[in-house]
């Protein structure tokens, strides 16, 4: 027996590899001090393969700061070669990104099924969607509100006590399809409103009074390739005319300042703006939604990965919005409510300073569309594991997570009328 599931526990981890298995890649952080050390980086991407984690392009690299990247194993030496030849410092945050993934799965025995302590694939997540809503009728609904590029349909869930129409608070995940932690975050909230609705007043408070619309997975196309072919995919799966490269930014498909900077025009840079603002299916579906609910929707809460980093707008340029001091206070106090936890030391500030400036983002575009309270959460990591969070951080993540969107929400609730 015990053989089988080993089998079994192998067959699983390259399903999830398979297509590309990452054996010998690595991850480096190298230490940037200035301009000429930038420059050196986008000479080693001009003439390597190399896969940026943070920041997402080498033309969003700024002085005294890190850059994380991953190097495929024939690139290696090369790159190991470069980076010594010309003094940049540099440590090795993963040495063997196959392992690492593999690591992901803390249980090899995968029990079938949903579970809020796993990574759950679509068709697990599209199930779950459909039994949480049947379950709980007077908390959730589900509906369609768009399909994928590839015919998937985008289920939103609406969750808060069935009655009359209130102030709502949207929250979407899984928009870059290689950060996983982010649609189990989506998860874990739709499971603490039901489990804890008529026990804790403060859950019951806020869903009386507040609706939270939650779309669980936005790019559903890249995760679904994610697991299938490639663990490392982060755009959609769109096709582009005229490029054989595949698939588009969806962070930088918005239009707020579309491909102005921090933004490729390129159909095969990992930040393709796409072909024109709300090019994509999902953008266009997110957009027409929050559009016709404007007028009940409070809040936008877009969770990605990682980073651990609390940013409001604005992203697409150096310029702050006009109720900075309420967002930076408000953010302030939400990193402190998610660290009474375990201690996880958030950053926050306007996204351009505090990570770098990117056109097109979702969040920005949401406050331009009179959504006073738009925030990014960046989950964990700080690099340790980056975009292979293992699942044993799911719980403790989305505990200390959940600290600061109810903050956030009940805030709104205080200063709705």
């Amino acid at each position: 027996m015990l053989a089988f599931l080993v089998l079994v526990a192998v067959a699983l981890v390259s399903a999830h590899q398979s297509g590309e298995h990452f054996e010998g890649e690595k991850v480096f952080r190298v230490n940037v001090e200035d301009e000429n050390h930038i420059n050196l980086i986008q000479e080693l991407a001009s003439i390597n393969q190399i896969d940026f984690w943070k920041p997402d392009s080498a033309t969003q690299i700024k002085p005294h700061s890190t850059v994380d990247f991953r190097v495929k194993a024939e690139d290696i030496f090369t790159v190991e070669d470069f980076l010594e030849q010309n003094e940049l410092q540099y440590e090795v945050l993963i040495n063997n990104l196959r392992s690492v993934l593999e690591a992901q799965f803390d249980s090899h025995v995968r029990a079938a099924g949903h579970s809020y302590e796993k990574y759950n694939n679509w068709e697990t997540i599209e199930a779950w969607t459909q039994q949480v809503a049947t379950d709980n009728p007077d908390l959730i609904s589900r509906s369609v509100i768009g399909t994928t590029f590839q015919g998937r349909s985008l289920y939103l869930l609406k969750v808060g006590k069935a009655g009359n129409k209130k102030p709502a608070i949207f929250i979407d995940c899984g928009f870059h399809a290689r950060e996983w932690i982010s649609p189990a975050f989506c998860q874990w909230f739709v499971r603490e409103a039901v489990r804890t609705y008529g026990s804790e007043v403060d859950t019951t408070n806020l869903l009386n009074k507040l609706d939270f619309y939650v779309l669980p997975v936005f790019n559903i196309d890249g995760y679904v390739y994610s697991w299938t072919t490639n663990r490392m995919w982060r755009k959609t799966r769109s096709t582009n005319s005229g490029s054989a490269c595949i698939g588009t930014d969806p962070n930088r498909n918005f239009d707020a300042g579309w491909c102005q900077i921090g933004a490729s025009r390129s159909p095969c840079a990992e930040t393709y703006c796409g072909s024109a603002a709300e090019s994509e299916k999902e953008t266009k579906a997110l957009t027409n939604f929050i559009r016709k609910n404007l007028s009940s929707i409070k809040a936008y809460l877009t969770i990605h990965s990682y980073s651990q980093l609390l940013l409001y707008p604005y992203s697409y340029a150096y310029k702050l919005p006009e109720n900075n001091d309420e967002l930076n206070a408000l953010a302030k106090a939400a990193v402190a409510e998610l660290a009474t936890l375990y201690n996880t030391k958030y950053t926050y500030g306007p996204g351009a300073t505090a990570i770098y400036p990117a056109a097109g983002g979702s969040d920005d575009w949401a406050f331009d569309q009179g959504i006073k309270y738009s925030f990014t959460f960046e989950l964990r990591d700080t690099g340790r594991y980056g975009f292979a969070l293992p699942e044993s951080q799911i719980q403790p993540t989305c505990k200390e997570t959940l600290l600061a969107v109810k903050y956030i929400a009940n805030y709104i609730l205080k200063h709705l009328y």
